[in-house]
């Protein structure tokens, strides 16, 4: 069993090796605001992610890229995460509550961000705000089944990290936006599906009512629908928060 000396140790010393410190630029901060993004996989958080970051101005941090730059780097933090993502289970508390700690003191999250992917239960809600404070929680319901076709037929970019999903493709093998070869991730199979999404619902599920009880929660019926009509109704309760 790692002790929470010796994650730390493995983190410290590899945390040089992700290459991601180096892609983020400093934004100015439209509205200043630190947010979390709360949803089950495949609910579409990461292109409304995108699109809430770059409306508002704020850093896009999520666990799960720190995590895929780590492994594709072979660092002792990736492998680690890796053993426990390929079997659909998450990555250990005091890891992830670790880097997200660390991440959030970086210069360019003076301006605000979102967190996506974290935090995943209730002990790194409670974890988190020891280091942050957090303004709001935009949270997206779907329905499970839909999730399972979603994320079993998802291919994901080698190179820019852009998810699309099979029955849009037509065929295609690259990347509309960069070109890239697209790939089916191990974990996006029927059974390790279905064990996240049990993970999910037992383990950050319970969020919900968390961050309700505090009042900063905003949510939204995650559909079929483009994108686009989801992100609308996001950005009209975002911005009366902001008001």
């Amino acid at each position: 069993m790692l002790t929470l000396h010796v994650l730390q140790a493995i983190l410290f010393k590899n945390f040089a090796l992700y290459e991601t410190r180096t892609i983020y630029k400093i934004k100015k901060g439209k509205h200043n605001m630190n947010l979390i993004l709360l949803g089950a996989p495949g609910a579409g958080k990461g292109t409304q992610a995108t699109k809430i970051s770059d409306r508002y101005g704020l850093v896009h941090i999520s666990t799960g890229d720190i995590f895929r730059a780590n492994i594709k780097n072979g660092t002792k933090i990736g492998l680690l995460a890796k053993s426990f993502i390929d079997k659909g289970e998450l990555v250990p508390d005091e890891v992830t509550c670790e880097i997200v700690k660390d991440r959030l003191t970086w210069e360019d999250c003076k301006n605000g961000y979102l967190l996506d992917g974290f935090p995943r239960n209730l002990f790194q809600a409670e974890e988190l705000e020891k280091f942050a404070k957090i303004d709001g929680v935009v949270n997206i319901n779907i329905d499970f089944k839909l999730l399972m076709d979603r994320l079993c037929g998802r291919r994901v970019c080698k190179e820019c990290g852009e998810s699309f999903h099979v029955s849009t493709l037509n065929g295609a093998t690259t990347c509309s936006r960069c070109g890239g070869e697209l790939y089916q991730r191990k974990d996006d199979n029927p059974e390790t599906v279905g064990s996240r999404l049990n993970v999910y619902n037992e383990q950050t599920a319970p969020l919900i009512d968390y961050y309700t009880k505090k009042g900063i929660i905003l949510n939204f019926t995650g559909s079929e629908a483009p994108a686009e009509v989801l992100f609308e109704e996001i950005k009209a309760g975002l911005d009366q928060m902001t008001k």
